[in-house]
């Protein structure tokens, strides 16, 4: 079974990331910009995530998304650790958000990480 620490040390194996505690939880952020926060809780994390994907993956999967209230109008989507199917999921997710952040120098030359 996963927990925050996974998604700790799959986040901190990505190209340039840096751990930053913000709000009293840790963030991590690549190239200054934030792809992934794990809630008090840790429970759960949140990635990046474009509005139209957000609604769509939490009508098909709502056990596993969801967006907290006070978070409806940001491009963000919370994942329940515990609802995932392994760690590889995790990966895909975590990666996914960090590309969204990731500035084209490292695109361009990034491997997933097995």
């Amino acid at each position: 079974m996963t927990d925050s620490e996974d998604v700790r040390r799959i986040a901190l194996s990505l190209p340039e990331t840096v751990e930053k505690i913000a709000w009293g939880m840790p963030t991590f952020r690549v190239a200054g910009k934030m792809f992934v926060t794990i809630p008090d809780d840790e429970s759960s994390f949140a990635v990046r995530c474009p509005m139209v994907e957000r609604q769509e993956l939490i009508a098909a999967e709502p056990v596993k998304f969801w967006v907290p209230p006070h978070e409806a109008s940001s491009h963000w989507v919370r994942v329940r650790i515990a609802a995932l199917d392994d760690e590889d999921e995790l990966r895909d997710i975590v990666v996914d958000s960090w590309k969204q952040a990731a500035p084209p120098r490292l695109l361009e030359s990034f491997t997933a990480p097995a």
